[in-house]
């Protein structure tokens, strides 16, 4: 079991290492967004980004996840990547047209006020119409990559992507700017073209990465086939939608309180409030990197790994690591909040008190994402639509209920009590339909003094670092005690 744990940890690693580097890169642009830009603009940054992540869940139709399944399926390999870039591709260049042609009256619809001319959401709406479509189109290369164990590949492109989409920030947003000032070379050219203060320059940024990252993928797409499998297709279709629902109430659960806030709140707050969540609540992206850098390591194993005798027992052990990593990172962040605070405006601060909710969701999400694999290795993928589905539409009436009473607050704590919702129904079906011999008992006691500790420090203690952090170093001794034996047994376990 030893070497199976190894092979997982070192994928696992360099997923890890990659997306938090990069996820990290892409945080670092939060101080200069939320000085540069005001609140309400930077609702409009978290606003397009939010229907972005919607759409993008939408063409990739959870081709992914099927990708993965039939390879396992499925004997004709090249096949089945072929198919599922077809579907994708399509997808993604009816949505581009449909974009471009519907692109005035979009705009119409999601301006608010006016906070910026109309025209400049047509302008929005056509440059993440090009984003979305270039980043669908890479989906399953990327699939791909991580199926046949090329990590390190598939973490350079992401890295080289993020570090292009920053560069650019840094010069349209700092250098142009400078260049004026300074009165470089070309510099009343510059005067004439550029504005000042416009959130444009942030999504031509990323198109500009995007593109390149999509022509450094080309070796991806010298193999396909223009040949449709109908039989084939029809049949990942059947296994993809479900997943494909399921994926989609994902991004409702994190995004739709961005889309909704803009509109069941009075214009110039709902921008402002929306800027504030969207700013506050990357101080929570630490945890969900390590929650998505799982994912991505996790979901190959466990599909590869189905067929050993000691699948269960090995996933119930990766489960109760995930959840003593998880909460010990969620306690970590909630008593640091006085230090990371910092790194967003003084004028967001006031929305802070969101973060530790969204921690506690972002566990519930990864213990989730864990459970999930149970109807995926049982083809029972229409438990994945119950699940998320009546998940989405919980999220969804919570945050009409309590958005126009309590901002962003309350999506915060809709959010929360979604992926809780999810974690519950799904161990219970879970352990009906694919029973694993989880350990209920010591991953409860893990979450249940986490949060403990995380209130403590962050409502009693008023977010003293010193105090926090030693609640944290309590937190860490109590998993050492009880983890110390399994682990050593596991070292000195012969392969």
């Amino acid at each position: 079991m030893l070497s199976v744990f190894k092979h997982f940890a070192g994928q696992t690693a360099i997923y890890g290492i990659s997306t938090i580097v990069s996820r990290l890169l892409n945080f670092l642009l939060t101080p200069l967004y939320t000085r540069v830009y005001q609140e309400e603009v930077y609702g409009i940054f978290t606003e397009m980004y939010s229907w972005a992540a919607l759409i993008n869940a939408l063409l990739a139709f959870g081709m992914e996840t099927t990708y993965f399944r039939y390879l396992q399926k499925h004997d004709d390999k090249q096949a089945v990547y072929s198919n599922g870039f077809l579907l994708v591709g399509a997808l993604s260049a009816l949505f581009l047209a449909g974009s471009f042609a519907n692109a005035q009256a979009l705009a119409g619809w999601m301006q608010k006020g006016q906070l910026v001319p109309a025209g400049d959401y047509v302008d929005y709406i056509r440059l993440f119409a090009w984003i979305v479509f270039f980043d669908n189109l890479a989906v399953l290369p990327f699939a791909r990559l991580r199926a046949e164990g090329k990590a390190l590949r598939y973490s350079v492109l992401k890295f080289l992507n993020i570090s292009v989409f920053i560069a650019l920030n840094l010069l349209l947003i700092l250098g142009v700017p400078l260049a004026i000032r300074e009165k470089w070379i070309f510099h009343e050219t510059l005067m004439e073209v550029y504005r000042p203060g416009w959130i444009g320059y942030v999504f031509v940024a990323n198109l500009v990465a995007s593109c390149l990252t999509f022509l450094l993928l080309s070796p991806q797409l010298v193999s396909l086939k223009l040949r449709v499998d109908l039989r084939l297709m029809k049949n990942m279709l059947a296994y993809s939608w479900p997943v494909l629902v399921a994926n989609i109430s994902f991004i409702v659960n994190e995004n739709i309180s961005r889309i909704l806030m803009g509109f069941l709140l009075p214009a110039q707050q709902g921008m402002r409030d929306l800027g504030i969540f969207g700013a506050c609540s990357k101080l929570a992206v630490f945890l969900n990197i390590f929650v998505q850098a799982f994912r991505l390591g996790a979901e190959p194993f466990f599909f590869s790994h189905s067929a050993a005798a000691n699948a269960r027992q090995t996933y119930a052990v990766i489960m109760r690591y995930f959840v003593a990593a998880s909460t010990a990172g969620f306690l970590a962040i909630v008593v640091n909040i006085g230090l990371l605070k910092y790194f967003i405006g003084a004028e967001y601060w006031e929305g802070l008190r969101i973060v530790p909710i969204l921690l506690l969701g972002y566990v519930f999400l990864g213990i989730y994402m864990n459970l999930s694999i149970w109807y995926k290795l049982s083809d029972q993928t229409r438990y994945g639509f119950y699940i998320s589905g009546l998940g989405a539409a919980g999220t969804v009436l919570l945050n009409i209920w309590l958005i126009p009473q309590y901002s962003y607050l309350g999506s915060a704590w809709a959010t929360l009590a979604a992926y809780c919702f999810m974690m519950i129904l799904s161990y219970v079906l879970g352990q009906r339909n694919y029973p694993i011999p989880y350990e209920l008992k010591k991953n409860l006691q893990y979450i249940g003094i986490s949060t403990i500790l995380a209130f403590l420090s962050f409502a009693v203690l008023d977010s003293n670092i010193w105090a926090g952090n030693a609640l944290l170093l309590v937190f860490l001794g109590y998993i050492y005690l009880n983890e110390r034996k399994r682990i050593k047994s596991m070292l000195n376990r012969k392969e």
